[in-house]
């Protein structure tokens, strides 16, 4: 399967990197900004929020997929969008799974920035949206780190996969569902060449990552 490029490896290898990717990017969206006004901003109960973002950070998969198949059954909430068992239930599923690792990381990268640096970046007459900007290319390298954390937890991820994907061959099989059906299957020559693709994929996607986070480093 490695060596002569089967087509089903390649289609669950790059469907796996689509939904966890686009998991990724979409937590990223709405992490980063999230955990600069947590970073910043003092309010009555932030203790709370914050605590709930820490929580988050350790939350099993397969509470995620409860909660999502839930509102995707068709008599859930969001039941009549047709989403279960497709792809974009499981980018659902992979978001919420991602989110607080982005944020919290994201949280801690600025709050670990000196206090005095909004503070001087607003005396030079900097707008809000600048500000956060600025502070968002300070804190890059605990970012950078939150994208690793988050594609990591989400790419490596099986049980909310299965509950919400249903690992229908061609449609929903990714490497990490695949690998357990093999499993069950006997086929244990398969499972490890679909773990040895996985690894792959997520040190390839996590070394590129790292190169970003050295050069930032020393920008």
């Amino acid at each position: 399967m490695l060596v002569q490029g089967d087509p089903e490896l390649w289609r669950v290898t790059l469907l796996t990197l689509r939904v966890s990717g686009t998991a990724t990017l979409v937590s990223l969206a709405a992490g980063v900004p999230l955990g600069v006004l947590l970073g910043l901003a003092r309010f009555r109960g932030r203790n709370v929020v914050v605590s709930a973002v820490n929580t988050g950070m350790g939350l099993p998969p397969v509470v995620v997929g409860v909660a999502v198949s839930l509102m995707l059954w068709r008599s859930g909430p969001a039941g009549a969008f047709g989403m279960m068992y497709t792809p974009g239930a499981m980018v659902v599923a992979q978001c919420i799974i991602a989110l607080p690792q982005v944020v919290g990381l994201t949280m801690a990268g600025i709050m670990q920035l000196d206090p005095r640096l909004a503070l001087q970046i607003m005396a030079l007459g900097a707008s809000r949206i600048q500000l956060y900007a600025l502070l968002v290319r300070e804190a890059r390298l605990s970012i950078l780190a939150a994208i690793m954390a988050g594609f990591g937890a989400v790419v490596s991820e099986v049980g909310a996969s299965m509950m919400v994907g249903g690992n229908i061959g061609g449609q929903t099989r990714v490497l990490t569902t695949a690998i357990v059906l093999e499993v069950n299957k006997g086929n244990f020559d398969v499972a490890i060449a679909l773990s040895v693709v996985l690894m792959l994929l997520a040190y390839s996607v996590t070394a590129v990552l790292t190169v970003l986070q050295q050069k930032g480093r020393h920008a």
